[in-house]
């Protein structure tokens, strides 16, 4: 688990095919201390992935072809920044909320509209999210806790604003993207599971 606060960036240096995906070896210089070891979680770009090796300041990850399908992992290249952070101990503040590291899907950044030192961002995702978004709900975008301001719903598609700080523009790659660039997109766990239940008495309920 995860909760969405960012604590560095790290820099894609390889990122290799394979039979079984791909092998991912990402520089991490600045890496909070305690250094993970072999075989621990690391959100990447709020995807979960396994250490398997670490050379210095770089560590491998092997990326499953599930990952790949569900990512945009598939297209990062050399020199690709992304947003890095440790798995949640029970000592760790939970800052943002809770997060898996599975991702849920993908979004499309509409448009950036700058409000003072702030910046709001609006995404569109596909209908099926709807359900999932809720007015000051929480939602994880590149494994970014964010808070959900506004919601606008059609027949095809739903898109929500965001309003980011200053510091979450400085310290993660969303000060870096542009109009049309994709995001990953993790909905909120209680959200989920909110949904699972409601669904179940509306299936009692038609029998």
């Amino acid at each position: 688990m995860f909760t969405g606060i960012i604590q560095t960036k790290g820099i894609v240096v390889s990122c290799d095919d394979h039979d079984y995906g791909k092998r991912l070896d990402i520089e991490i210089v600045d890496m909070p201390l305690p250094i993970p070891q072999i075989g621990d979680s690391i959100a990447v770009n709020g995807t979960c992935l396994t250490v398997i090796e670490i050379n210095n300041s770089t560590f491998r990850f092997d990326v499953s072809s599930e990952t790949l399908h569900r990512t945009l992992i598939h297209a990062w290249r050399c020199g690709d920044r992304v947003n890095i952070e440790k798995a949640l101990t029970l000592s760790t503040p939970l800052g943002g909320h809770l997060v898996s590291g599975h991702i849920d899907g993908i979004g499309t950044i509409l448009f950036f509209e700058d409000t003072g030192s702030y910046r709001r961002m609006r995404i569109r995702v596909d209908k099926e999210f709807a359900k999932f978004l809720a007015h000051k709900g929480s939602v994880t975008i590149d494994g970014i806790s964010l808070t959900v301001n506004s919601i606008f719903d059609d027949l095809q598609w739903t898109e929500f604003d965001l309003m980011l700080v200053p510091h979450t523009v400085e310290q993660t790659t969303l000060g870096e993207l542009s109009i049309g660039d994709s995001v990953h997109i993790e909905v909120d766990q209680i959200a989920r599971y909110i949904h699972r239940m409601e669904s179940l008495k509306t299936d009692k309920t038609s029998d």
